[in-house]
């Protein structure tokens, strides 16, 4: 299944080191292709966080599931000062993958250092810890910010193999198509910044 590590070694580990090399997707959006029919990730846009000989860790950005931040909040004992954005309690989380799908991990604007974080970019990091969501009760929390449940990941050549075989686009991601567009538009968004058109690609795939 994509986004699963798999712990089986196939004949493309030899040389992901090499490619590596020269083919870093983080901070690249991986765009499922229209005719791809896996069940998690059909239709889905994934935000690559790390990309290392060690594998690729990513997030589903346009996937909500059926929890809120204020459910979130709720489950994990955390009291919402009042000082908290409008908005922000009704907010989607999204199904960020199958790994740790127990787990709350959050996209955000760098700013404030918490204890387990990763800065991907100067517009994103990427928490585990649960200091960040703290801090977002507390109102201190970062402006702009994507929490997910679980997370997409890929051992050493397995993602390299995926595109090999067409079941991803890839190209740079955008913070704007992150963390401000609606769930609903960022897979077409980001297929544009491609220069593609969404249902000319839709149209080719249903013809392949």
């Amino acid at each position: 299944m994509p986004g699963v590590p798999q712990d089986s070694k196939g004949p493309h580990d030899a040389g992901a080191a090499a490619v590596l090399a020269t083919f870093n997707l983080a901070n690249h959006f991986l765009i499922a292709m229209p005719a791809m029919q896996d069940p998690v990730f059909g239709g889905t846009v994934v935000y690559i966080c790390e990309h290392n000989d060690n594998g690729v860790l990513g997030v589903v950005i346009n996937k909500p599931t059926d929890m809120t931040m204020e459910v979130l909040f709720d489950r994990i004992d955390l009291k919402l000062s009042d000082r908290l954005a409008p908005g922000v309690v009704n907010e989607p989380i999204m199904f960020g993958g199958p790994v740790q799908d127990d787990r709350g991990f959050v996209l955000h604007t760098p700013g404030e250092r918490y204890s387990s974080s990763l800065t991907v970019t100067d517009e994103v990091a990427f928490t585990t810890s649960i200091d960040v969501l703290e801090a977002v009760a507390a109102g201190d929390g970062p402006q702009r910010m994507l929490v997910s449940i679980g997370y997409a990941g890929w051992s050493p050549g397995q993602l390299e193999d995926e595109i090999g075989r067409n079941g991803w686009l890839t190209v740079g991601a955008d913070a704007h198509v992150l963390f401000d567009l609606p769930v609903e538009q960022r897979y077409h968004a980001a297929i544009k910044l491609l220069g593609i058109d969404p249902a000319m690609l839709a149209l080719e795939a249903g013809h392949a």
